[in-house]
C-alpha cells in the first residue's frame, strides 16, 4: 500500500441539457448531455484496512450493499489486481455535501472517487480505461466523474469527448423532495426521440448563453411528478426576470430535482438565490 489514507473532493455535477435520443433493446436510454463539474462536493475519507473487509462510516444514505462508495470498492475487490496486491480492505468515510436525488450526481461522484482512491491506496495501477469501465457498470454517470472535466456526452453517457466550458455563476435550488432517475426514465410519457446534436455546434453555444442551446427532456416529467420540482422552477424563473434574465435559462439538471439559472456575475446569483 501506497499511503496510509486519502481525502478526496467528490464534486456534484450538472448537466447544460439533456437530450434523450433513443432507447436500446436492453431497456438503457442513449442520451447526448453536457455535463459540468461545480465547486460543491462531498469529501471522502479512504484508509486501508488488512482484512479485505469494506467498512462504510459518515453520512449513510440506506443499507451499505445499496451505497455506491461500497459497490465500488467490491468491484475493485473482482479485480486480479486486487487479489495480486494482497486482497486489501478499506475503510470509507464520507462528509454529505451534495443532496440526494437531485440530479446533482452525488452518489456517482463518490463512487468515482473511491474507485480513483483506492486504486492509488491499494497501488492496483488499473488503467483509467478499466476503471471507466467498471464505473459505467455503477451507474451512467460514474464515467464522467472519472474523466474529471467539461464534457459532451453519448451513449448511456459513458462516450465523452472534452470541450472547454465557459465560467459561469450559478444559482441552484433545492426542492424538498428525493427524484428517483429510475421513475422518470421509466415514465411513458418521456420524450425518447430528440434529435441528434453535434459537439462542434454545442462547444461553440457552450461559450454563449446556456439556455440557446438544447433542453432537457427529463424536465417536463420530473415537474409533472413533483410539484415542489415546477414550483422551484417558477420561482427561479420569477427571480430571473426580475434581473433581466431570459426564463429560458432556468433549467433542470439530470432527472431533478435541482434547477439552477446562469447568471453573469456572483452578485446576481446571490440576489437570484435570496429571491427564491
Amino acid at each position: 500500500m501506497h499511503a496510509q489514507s486519502l481525502t478526496l473532493a467528490a464534486p456534484a455535477k450538472i448537466n447544460l441539457f439533456l437530450h434523450v435520443v433513443g432507447r436500446r433493446d436492453d431497456g438503457y436510454h442513449l442520451l447526448e448531455s453536457a455535463f459540468e463539474l461545480i465547486d460543491w462536493s462531498d469529501l471522502v475519507m479512504i484508509s486501508p484496512c488488512a482484512d479485505g473487509q469494506i467498512e462504510r462510516c459518515g453520512d449513510t444514505l440506506g443499507p451499505s450493499h445499496l451505497d455506491l462508495a461500497v459497490r465500488a470498492a467490491r468491484a475493485l475487490q473482482n479485480t486480479p489486481q486486487w487479489r495480486a496486491a494482497g486482497q486489501p480492505g478499506a475503510r470509507i468515510q464520507i462528509t454529505k455535501n451534495i443532496p440526494a436525488g437531485a440530479g446533482l450526481g452525488g452518489g456517482s461522484s463518490d463512487a468515482a472517487s473511491t474507485l480513483m482512491g483506492l486504486n492509488r491506496l491499494w497501488g492496483l495501477k488499473i488503467s483509467s480505461e478499466q476503471l471507466s469501465e467498471i464505473g459505467l457498470q455503477l451507474g451512467a454517470d460514474v464515467p464522467f466523474f472519472l474523466f474529471g472535466k467539461s464534457a459532451f456526452a453519448r451513449g448511456v453517457g459513458e462516450q465523452l469527448e472534452a470541450y472547454e466550458s465557459a465560467p459561469r455563476w450559478l444559482a441552484i435550488a433545492i426542492p424538498a423532495c428525493h427524484v428517483a432517475t429510475a421513475e422518470i426514465f421509466s415514465a411513458p410519457e418521456l420524450t425518447r426521440n430528440s434529435k441528434t446534436s453535434r459537439i462542434a455546434g454545442f462547444a461553440q453555444a457552450a461559450r454563449q448563453p446556456v439556455w440557446e442551446f438544447g433542453h432537457n427532456d427529463l424536465q417536463a416529467v420530473t415537474a409533472a411528478r413533483f410539484p415542489q420540482v415546477r414550483q422551484a422552477l417558477q420561482w427561479l424563473k420569477t427571480a430571473a426576470a426580475s434581473e433581466g434574465i431570459a426564463p429560458a435559462a432556468v433549467r433542470m439538471s439530470g432527472s431533478g430535482g435541482a434547477v439552477f439559472c446562469t447568471a453573469p456575475d456572483a452578485q446576481t446569483a446571490q440576489r437570484l438565490v435570496d429571491r427564491v
